[in-house]
């Protein structure tokens, strides 16, 4: 199993931050969970998959969610 973390950056978004959040699980089923966070990004992605070509893919997913600006993409090591 790889687990990963994906700090997400969103622009302001006319629908709210709670759809961009419901939007963001809708990507995979591999999306654990998603948190709204204060500080230099505005979301932690919890992914669970069998791997990291899956984590690619999610991440590519995340990329196309209308709103979302960068990504950075880290993989748990333990």
């Amino acid at each position: 199993m790889v687990y990963a973390y994906i700090m997400v950056k969103a622009a302001p978004v006319s629908d709210g931050i709670d759809q961009l959040k419901r939007d963001l699980l809708a990507v995979s089923d591999g999306i654990v969970s998603a948190h709204i966070v204060a500080g230099d990004v505005d979301f932690i992605v919890k992914v669970e998959v069998a791997s990291p070509a899956d984590v690619k893919d999610i991440a590519g997913g995340i990329q196309s969610v209308s709103g979302i600006e960068d990504t950075q993409t880290y993989i748990a090591m333990d």
